[in-house]
């Protein structure tokens, strides 16, 4: 069995992905939170950003590493502060290249490890009141091709692009029905996106189905960075 580290994983995609991975891997959960933890996953009290990764009891092999804490910060350039900004980059970014540089010696043991982001479809696309996300987002994607090319064939770097999901993080955009649904209409496939959509993606990229993908940022976005429908 392999093992795989999530860095959060208490709740939303990440929670999801680890119900999806325990009953077949070692599922290592570093987390603010131990509430919403599946049985048979090892929970270890983990800040992304203010802990050391290194000070944590991890096995010596690492297969997968999945990265999920981020944020949803949505308003207009104008009322953002550079505090905005800094505090995107360091959540998003920063702290996950920190966390991949102190657990680079255990992703080397593996046979072939997995590593796994997460973006936003605005980094392709622009949108409006984006300005922080959008920029930690594309840092992100830009240090995952470039680590995926610095690193093979040791180990595969990829990330996921969701457009709006279904998850405590947007329950502020997503507060009703009716709220739901507008934003759903706006994707080709009429819905917004699951943690289920986003966290089978994450599965797929971490087994050995995706062996020959690497340095790729998908679009799981219910076909809004590609199609124009209307």
């Amino acid at each position: 069995m392999k093992n795989i580290v999530l860095i959060g994983g208490s709740y939303g995609i990440g929670n999801e992905i680890a119900q999806l991975l325990v009953s077949s891997h070692h599922v290592f959960i570093a987390s603010r939170s131990s509430e919403g933890i599946p049985a048979g996953a090892t929970h270890l009290s983990f800040d992304a950003s203010k802990d050391d990764i290194t000070s944590l009891d991890l096995p010596d092999t690492i297969d997968g590493l999945v990265y999920c804490p981020g944020s949803i910060n949505l308003r207009p350039f104008k009322m953002l502060k550079l505090e905005n900004f800094e505090d995107d980059f360091q959540i998003n970014f920063l702290s996950l290249v920190k966390v991949v540089h102190g657990l680079l010696p255990k992703l080397k043991n593996s046979e072939q490890a997995s590593l796994v982001f997460f973006s936003t479809v605005a980094v392709q696309m622009g949108m409006p009141f984006h300005t922080s996300v959008a920029a930690a987002k594309g840092a992100i994607e830009g240090f995952a091709r470039s680590l995926a090319a610095e690193y093979a064939p040791s180990f595969r770097v990829n990330v996921i692009a969701p457009s709006l999901t279904d998850t405590p993080l947007a329950k502020k955009l997503l507060s009703s029905e009716e709220k739901k649904e507008k934003m759903g209409e706006r994707h080709p496939l009429k819905r917004i996106g699951t943690s289920g959509d986003i966290a089978k993606v994450a599965q797929f990229l971490l087994s050995e189905d995706s062996s020959w993908i690497t340095g790729q940022v998908l679009g799981v976005d219910g076909g809004m960075s590609s199609l124009n429908v209307h």
